[in-house]
């Protein structure tokens, strides 16, 4: 029987780059909220340097929303 590791190790080597990025992402987003639900708390310095490291890639995906809004916006206009 194939363990649930041996599974996700296996499909890992079929994604592409930016799936990795995102499946990372994952991965320390679960270990964050599991540490949360655990009652361990992070001081001032650790949650700067968490929000700090994923910043950019918040603000990316803001443009990258923004640009989709901007899009929809004209096809509404184009409609009317």
């Amino acid at each position: 029987m194939v363990s649930t590791k041996e599974k996700v190790v296996t499909n890992l080597s079929d994604l592409t780059e930016t799936q990795l990025r995102q499946v990372a992402e994952y991965v320390e987003f679960l270990r964050f909220r599991e540490l949360r639900k655990n009652g361990s708390h992070l001081d001032d310095a650790e949650l700067e340097a968490l929000y700090g490291e994923f910043a950019d890639e918040d603000r990316e995906l803001a443009e990258i929303g923004l640009a989709d809004y901007t899009a929809n916006l004209a096809l509404d206009d184009a409609a009317q």
